[in-house]
């Protein structure tokens, strides 16, 4: 790329949209488009796999159990895969062509699952939207923290506007992708198809319109070295050993063989570890050597440096294991959850029911969807002479975006009775997200700001609340019934719930790790949190595929009541070591 093209570095906020960088706004479309197409795809997979093989939208017909396993490895590698994709974006590549490459490889991954008559193209599918998130995920606010690197005051507006975008493109992705998917006269390989197409057009916007970053996230320079700030308390430099790297090595080997094997033993009854050590089989097995070599290093590692980095690596750590528990229930919302909601939630409205679903589902779909055209408006008010068909693309977007929410609200206007689609309860959070996320940010910015360890105790016993209210609504579903009709109000309270104590725990536990370590340790410490959340993510689909175990032995209440107590009990321990972590934080808050 030529030099001579590039925008200047220094002169963002010469062309403000909002307040902020026009190149801000290219991000939020960007990253809304794959925001659209991974929720969009999510929102169906689970839904697909266990519907019946026969019918009017035919899907595979998979025990639930299965699907739940493919389910947690998918999104437990979601959220691995970048570690690495950070990585190669960082010594290699550079953020920009990183994330071109993962959008070019997950539209991929879209293209394969639409085909989903053949077994082999849904798993290549999955395969590849792994890989391109890897890529795609941790480089677009690489690419935001560079932009705002002389402007620290205005990072945190950037990042609540981008973080809006996130959950504009999950909103309208779960609805839409949700709508045609279990729509029969559309079907399943529509809904995945339309995901890819949203991921192409988000890679084609981003591609015509980068020249607007200047040369921020291009090809990183050959031994250029970053001075980070230290205290003398945290000077201590401890590089990884070739015996700490083997063991890293090690592990990472074994836990993807294990992620990787969990669903394919469950699927086809071939198993990488076809073997017993006393009582337990070879999965566990290998698993548990597996955490307590993780175990060792990282207490290894940890004992060699200074006390105080030592004591805010612990509360680090202690923090990411309450992440893991947080994750293994919040993501019961694409698993459980949504079989609740497609097997055992009355979704079929008739009357004034029908009528005000209508018009509430009419104003939470327009109304977000006209402010967001409107901030594309502004966006080409400035970018357009300068990025035309990089905008063009972004419009067109837009244009199909429009067509489908017409068809879809003049079908539910004329049908006599609406059937909610089962997808519909997952655009809650995100609707939730963008009317509560205001509040509680005024909450921390206020003199009733809580601790790390309130702020974490808090979300998790909301996030219990969230399944009690739904334990107390299958309180009337029979012992072993596969199919009832409870209330839509439950999800919806549950929902509300689990989304505020989202609120309280994801936003806030990266803005703890970047205070607590030093900067030249950042990149570590997020692989460990992300880590620990791909953890929890694959523990929710084991735990969630249980689902049909516990409900023929005891009752879905007592289902959803494990989720209720684990995180409340949880919650109220970390609030019970806030004494402890203030000193292990040293002064941090």
């Amino acid at each position: 790329m030529n030099a001579r093209n590039l925008e200047s570095p220094n002169n963002f906020f010469e062309s403000k949209v909002l307040g902020h960088p026009a190149g801000l706004f290219v991000l939020f479309f960007t990253e809304m488009w794959e925001r659209f197409s991974y929720y969009g795809m999510r929102a169906l997979l689970v839904l697909f796999l266990t519907s019946s093989i026969i019918g009017d939208n035919p899907g595979w017909g998979w025990p639930r159990a299965h699907a739940l396993a493919i389910y947690g490895s998918y999104t437990g590698l979601a959220y691995l895969t970048p570690i690495l994709g950070g990585y190669i974006a960082d010594k290699i590549i550079g953020y920009r062509w990183a994330v071109l490459v993962g959008a070019l490889i997950m539209t991929l991954g879209h293209l394969s699952m639409a085909m989903e008559f053949h077994h082999a193209f849904m798993y290549l599918g999955l395969g590849l939207l792994v890989i391109g998130n890897g890529f795609f995920k941790p480089n677009m606010t690489s690419i935001i923290a560079q932009m705002y690197k002389k402007h620290p005051e205005k990072k945190d507006g950037a990042y609540t506007i981008f973080y809006m975008g996130v959950n504009s493109g999950a909103f309208l992705g779960m609805l839409l992708c949700g709508y045609i998917g279990e729509n029969p006269e559309w079907g399943w390989s529509y809904g995945f198809g339309l995901a890819g197409v949203f991921m192409f057009i988000g890679m084609l916007q981003f591609y015509f319109t980068q020249r607007i970053f200047g040369n921020i996230g291009l090809k990183p320079v050959k031994n250029q070295t970053e001075e980070f700030e230290e205290t003398p308390e945290e000077s201590t430099r401890n590089p990884f050993s070739k015996f700490d790297l083997v063991l890293i090595g090690l592990i990472s080997v074994i836990g993807l063989a294990w992620i990787i094997n969990d669903p394919i033993s469950k699927i086809t009854n071939f198993s990488l570890f076809n073997f017993k050590v006393g009582s337990l089989d070879g999965s566990n097995f290998v698993i548990l050597i597996a955490l307590l070599l993780f175990v060792f290093t990282l207490i290894k590692r940890i004992s060699q440096y200074t006390p105080v980095l030592r004591d805010k690596m612990i509360a680090v750590i202690i923090l990411a294991f309450i992440t893991i528990f947080f994750w293994a229930s919040f993501e019961q919302a694409g698993g459980s959850m949504t079989i609740f909601a497609k097997d055992y939630t009355q979704r079929v409205l008739t009357g004034d029911s029908k009528i005000i679903f209508n018009v509430v589902n009419t104003l939470i779909t327009v109304i977000p969807l006209v402010i967001i055209s409107y901030v594309l408006i502004r966006l080409f008010a400035k970018t357009f002479g300068k990025y035309a068909l990089g905008n063009i693309i972004l419009a067109s977007g837009f244009v199909i975006i429009w067509i489908i929410v017409i068809y879809m609200l003049k079908q539910q206007y004329s049908e006599v009775k609406s059937e909610v689609p089962a997808t519909w309860f997952g655009i809650l959070n995100s609707l939730f997200i963008i009317s509560c996320a205001p509040i509680v940010s005024k909450l921390w910015s206020s003199k009733y700001n809580p601790t790390a360890t309130y702020k974490n105790g808090f979300g998790m016993i909301l996030l219990g609340i969230g399944f009690a209210a739904l334990a107390y609504g299958a309180s009337s579903i029979p012992q072993g019934a596969a199919v009832a009709s409870v209330s839509m109000v439950w999800l919806v309270m549950a929902y509300f719930f689990h989304t505020l104590g989202e609120l309280f725990i994801s936003p806030v536990g990266l803005s703890y790790v970047s205070k607590l370590v030093p900067g030249r340790m950042i990149a570590i410490m997020f692989g460990i949190w992300y880590l620990a959340i791909a953890i929890g993510n694959k523990i929710a689909g084991t735990m969630g595929g249980m689902i049909d175990e516990i409900t023929s032995k005891y009752s879905m209440s007592t289902f959803f009541l494990i989720f209720t107590f684990i995180p409340v009990g949880l919650g109220l321990i970390i609030m019970m070591l806030t004494p402890v972590l203030r000193k292990l934080m040293h002064g941090v808050k």
